[in-house]
């Protein structure tokens, strides 16, 4: 029975760290995408300005 409970207790020791871990990792990723998403905006606006594009 000792047995039981200590594989019972690392599991979920094991899966409490990796709720927090999985949290942050996707929102660093999210962040990222953001950012790069951020930086085709803008270079599209640029690319957009210097070619004499009409805003109507």
């Amino acid at each position: 029975m000792k047995n039981v409970l200590l594989i019972k207790e690392i599991y979920l020791e094991a899966f409490r760290n990796l709720g927090h871990a999985f949290v942050k990792s996707y929102f660093k990723l999210f962040s990222w995408f953001c950012f790069a998403s951020f930086l085709i905006m803008l270079y599209a606006f640029v690319f957009r300005v210097s070619t004499g594009f009409a805003f109507d």
